[in-house]
């Protein structure tokens, strides 16, 4: 598996200007060569190279490879859309590769400037450091952001083989008012993350009115955080369900939403448009499948349809099973639970199936327990999947 790392840098005051020049100049040069490209309509980097190598190179002062890399990332942007011109911005990333960068064991980094090449020390964590033995794939992208200088790079991780999941499945309903409920019954509540969205939503529309000095620079400060937020939040949740997983011997089974795509003609009530478009739940799920993979944690998709309403003991599928957002009761045999939790179950009996040999007529069979009640229950159903 390939993962992308942020390698923060450490320079001094004068290698810190001398990166942003190198900056500057490198984006200057590539809206140059995106000018040439968009009027001849050129989105081939070899014949693009043709065309704008020799004047990039006498105009910008920069070395050969970083003339090639300036090539290189335009074409690639020209080439995702070719019916606009692509611009970038003086502090977009600068591309390197082997040829003009190179590593000094862990504590620095050799970097080619219009300076010449420069020693810059790093600073790295526990996490980055544990995978920086891995060779690293590619090139890396020197970036900046909040006055300080990264290096984006690519290391390939090798992937565990899949254990054989004996301990059954654990289903996991991801949802809005619950992130994350899994079929133990355990909940991983999103009220933490609505009130600090609230709150923030609230601070930003009074700096907003205010439009100060100071509350701009307060606004700058804010940037970014309730991403940071909500990123840090699904990062712990998924490396909860996967521990859980991978210390009961099951493989973890999740909703395929992959057709389901937020659509902006979605309506909702105007109190919840902030709630829903601030959903971060595709993030929640690729965090699920890559930590799963890391550990060796098989993943099952199912379809999703039915499983918020499908009763789980005798199998009835009726809306009106649940009659509102939190409570589910089948309307014909009676058994109630919280809704997320009886999804959830849903889910693991139906990734339980999936994984189940091929049987006569259709049927299939697997055994459930349903906990979160005065005494744990086991149900054997039957033809689950034929709705």
């Amino acid at each position: 598996m390939k993962q992308a790392l942020l390698i923060k840098l450490a320079p001094s005051k004068e290698q810190y200007d001398t990166l942003l020049q190198v900056m500057h100049r490198f984006n200057d040069a590539c809206n140059y060569i995106a000018e040439i490209a968009y009027e001849r309509k050129c989105a081939n980097k070899i014949a693009l190279q043709k065309l704008a190598y020799y004047d990039t190179r006498e105009k910008y002062k920069l070395s050969a490879q970083l003339t090639i890399r300036a090539i290189a990332k335009v074409a690639e942007a020209y080439k995702r859309d070719k019916t606009i011109k692509p611009t970038f911005k003086p502090r977009g990333a600068v591309v390197y590769d082997q040829r003009i960068l190179s590593w000094r064991g862990l504590q620095a980094v050799s970097i080619l400037t219009l300076k010449g090449r420069q020693v810059i020390p790093i600073s790295i964590g526990e996490y980055q450091e544990a995978r920086m033995d891995e060779r690293v794939q590619g090139q890396a992208d020197l970036i900046y952001r909040n006055n300080t200088f990264y290096l984006s790079i690519t290391v390939d991780t090798p992937e565990p083989a899949r254990f054989d999941p004996v301990g059954g499945v654990l289903g996991v309903d991801l949802g809005i008012v619950n992130l994350a409920v899994d079929s133990d019954g355990e909940n991983h509540s999103g009220e933490k993350v609505d009130r600090i969205r609230e709150r923030r939503a609230e601070l930003r529309t009074n700096l907003q009115k205010r439009g100060t000095k100071s509350a701009k620079r307060h606004l700058q400060k804010l940037s970014g955080r309730e991403k940071r937020f909500h990123r840090d939040v699904n990062h712990c949740v998924s490396k909860r369900l996967v521990a859980k997983a991978k210390d009961t011997g099951r493989a973890v089974a999740l909703e395929d939403l992959n057709g389901i795509i937020r659509q902006s003609q979605v309506t909702v009530r105007k109190a919840q448009r902030s709630r829903h478009h601030s959903w971060a739940f595709r993030q929640l799920r690729s965090f699920i499948e890559y930590k799963a993979a890391l550990s060796g944690v098989p993943v099952i998709l199912v379809n999703p349809r039915g499983t918020s309403h499908t009763c789980p003991v005798c199998g009835h599928n009726e809306r009106g099973n649940r009659p509102s957002r939190n409570e589910f009761r089948c309307v014909r045999c009676g058994f109630a639970g919280p809704a997320d939790h009886v999804a959830a179950i849903n889910i693991a009996v139906r990734a339980a199936i999936v994984n189940q040999p091929i049987v006569a007529c259709g049927e299939a069979e697997a055994i459930i327990t349903i906990s979160g009640t005065e005494a744990e229950h086991s149900y054997k159903l039957i033809s689950f999947m034929n709705e």
